[in-house]
């Protein structure tokens, strides 16, 4: 029942170019540590409804630890605070507090936390339907006039209380670039 169907996907697969049947914009980021070190990476795909995001990092302290989307692509100080706070581009009266778990949130820059084995690394994949590349839907754009950074926190975020759920300091950033 479903072989002909199935057969003509595969088929048509084989002879499309690489990737073409998938094409999406994506972008990349490269970590570095507060004394300027590397720490690793992070690629982001986008689809219809959100932002898909790989992270890998090395080095860093064992346990779990915060991720947030920053609203300015800047890690220029060694305490990463040049990235400014969570992306939340609504007005001021309108932002949503923080918070994955927060019933009023979350603002736009909440995520999941990464969890960071032993030997110093770690490996995630995670989702938001919170932002897009270019404001798409009405989520919030990564690369609007200032653009956006992946921040890592020194340690687990409680995704409820203010500001930044306890996840303390920023011990990783890395600024959002467009893939070419």
């Amino acid at each position: 029942m479903f072989a002909r169907p199935f057969t003509a996907a595969l088929l048509l697969a084989a002879f499309l170019p690489a990737g073409a049947a998938l094409a999406q914009p994506t972008a990349a980021a490269t970590f570095q540590t507060n004394d300027g070190s590397a720490a690793g990476t992070a690629t982001l795909s986008e689809g219809p409804t959100g932002v898909l995001l790989r992270i890998e990092v090395e080095g860093l302290d064992a346990g779990w630890h915060g991720v947030h989307f920053h609203a300015v692509g800047e890690c220029s100080d060694a305490k990463f605070m040049s990235s400014g706070g969570h992306i939340n581009h609504a007005q001021e009266a309108d932002k949503a507090p923080h918070g994955l778990l927060n019933p009023e949130g979350p603002d736009f820059g909440d995520l999941p936390n990464l969890y960071v084995a032993e030997d110093g690394t770690g490996k995630a994949e995670m989702f938001s339907g919170l932002v897009s590349f270019d404001g798409q839907g009405e989520r919030a754009a990564l690369f609007d006039a200032d653009g956006s950074a992946i921040v890592i926190h020194e340690g687990a975020d409680d995704h409820a209380s203010q500001p930044i759920g306890g996840a303390g300091a920023r011990i990783a950033c890395a600024v959002l670039e467009r893939a070419e």
